[in-house]
């Protein structure tokens, strides 16, 4: 069998041209982006145990396993990340809350920035690259997850403070110029969370609305915003009333959502006042 029978059969099994490409290649032991010369070598032979690689990673991922677990890793706001199952796969769609972070940090002067949630340090990692002026510091609740983004950090090089625990707990007493969080906001009861079952539920499931932790986030924000300090936050597609409702009971201003590539509100942040009020 050639490569391009391989590829062609693969395709015939139910997978999109661009994911059997890259299956294909990771089977090769070959980068995922090498795409050029699988095309410039499709009538080589599959090796056997390419052939056997292939099919097994064909068949998880026929079963909903995310194609970022098979191969490891994952493209996100222009860095590679190492990617696992103990780790949410970053989406697209989360690079709409980088860019907005980025559009509020001057690249030309100091600032501190907080990713609550990091996992993978996706995000924090994204903004570290942008804005080496800027002091990183991310959290997460998971031990597993901080061991992902420390793994990513030190191969990228790219200076991100980690720390453990749940939310702001390890923030105590400090402040930011921008707060950034995508935490899991699907209901607990929400049917798309089977198709998700890979991934780990605790970075997706968030109680019977899917807005417990946003609401957390959210009361305790003001405390640990800077004066002119932005919280800036990833939800739903049918979120973003709730949230800016719930950003504007908590004192902020100049609410507004951005939307995601699908042109849905995917992120909703408010400015804590310069002036007036606690803090």
């Amino acid at each position: 069998m050639t490569l391009a029978e391989a590829l062609a059969q693969v395709q015939a099994r139910g997978l999109p041209r661009l994911e059997a490409q890259m299956l294909l290649l990771h089977a090769l032991d070959r980068p995922s982006h090498a795409r050029a010369w699988l095309l410039a070598h499709d009538r080589e032979p599959l090796p056997p145990e390419a052939g056997q690689r292939l099919r097994a990673l064909t068949t998880r991922r026929l079963a909903g396993e995310p194609i970022a677990y098979l191969i490891g890793s994952k493209a996100f706001h222009g860095l590679e990340l190492q990617i696992d199952a103990r780790v949410l796969d970053p989406r697209d769609d989360t690079e709409t809350l980088v860019d907005w972070a980025l559009e509020l940090l001057p690249s030309d002067q100091a600032s501190r920035v907080l990713d609550l949630g990091t996992g993978s340090g996706a995000i924090a990692l994204a903004i570290a690259q942008q804005r080496p002026r800027a002091s990183v510091l991310a959290v997460d609740a998971s031990t597993d997850a901080l061991a992902v983004a420390d793994a990513n950090a030190r191969r990228l090089g790219l200076a991100v403070e980690l720390r453990h625990g749940d939310w702001f707990a390890p923030v105590a007493g400090e402040r930011f110029d921008v707060i950034v969080s995508n935490p899991p906001y699907i209901a607990e009861a929400d049917p798309h969370l089977a198709a998700l079952r890979h991934e780990p539920r605790q970075a997706l499931a968030s109680g019977a609305d899917g807005l417990r932790d946003i609401r957390r986030i959210i009361t305790s924000a003001p405390a640990h915003l800077a004066r002119g300090g932005w919280l800036l936050l990833e939800h739903g597609w049918d979120q973003a009333t709730t949230v800016h409702g719930l950003l504007t009971v908590a004192g902020c201003t100049q609410i507004q959502s951005r939307r995601d590539l699908a042109g849905i509100e995917r992120c909703t942040g408010g400015c804590w006042p310069a002036t007036g009020g606690v803090g």
